[in-house]
């Protein structure tokens, strides 16, 4: 991670999503890390939430039954869907250390509520992104770019 994201202590990482500073926690690096590459990628800036509870989500806010859970990270795009301008297209969970089956269960039950096309576990090593294909999930060992999962949507 460059430094000049990190405060001359290191005890705090810079969020260009939330624009605020944050401790530099082990998941919180692994995060900040993974905002920037989704910036580089192409996601829009403006289209990523981070750390929300699944009640403020504007698609799902008025259900009455939601689990009190903060997603990591939600990457939007428009024309996703009729009825909201923007819509969920990648739900990512972020972990400190290696990727595990209880990760993969937290988001694709996360995902129930939110219902992105595109799931994703990461950790400072690694990443999968996962998406169903008639009712089987398959998984990249990458995290494509904004409109790649944009044309594999369409």
């Amino acid at each position: 991670m460059a430094s000049s994201r990190l405060n001359k202590k290191g005890s705090q990482v810079y969020d260009p999503i939330r624009n605020l500073w944050v401790a530099a926690l082990p998941e919180e690096l692994v995060r900040q890390k993974l905002l920037h590459n989704l910036l580089r990628l192409g996601f829009l800036k403006g289209h990523i939430a981070v750390e929300k509870e699944l009640k403020e989500l504007p698609h799902i806010s008025m259900h009455t039954h939601l689990p009190d859970r903060r997603i990591d990270i939600l990457c939007f795009a428009p024309n996703l869907h009729p009825e909201y301008s923007l819509y969920p297209l990648l739900l990512i969970e972020c972990k400190e250390k290696f990727l595990h089956n209880e990760a993969l269960e937290q988001v694709f039950g996360y995902n129930e509520y939110v219902k992105a096309p595109f799931c994703a576990i990461a950790s400072a090593q690694e990443i999968q992104v996962g998406y169903k294909v008639n009712q089987e999930i398959k998984f990249l060992p990458f995290l494509p770019s904004y409109q790649e999962l944009i044309d594999a949507v369409h």
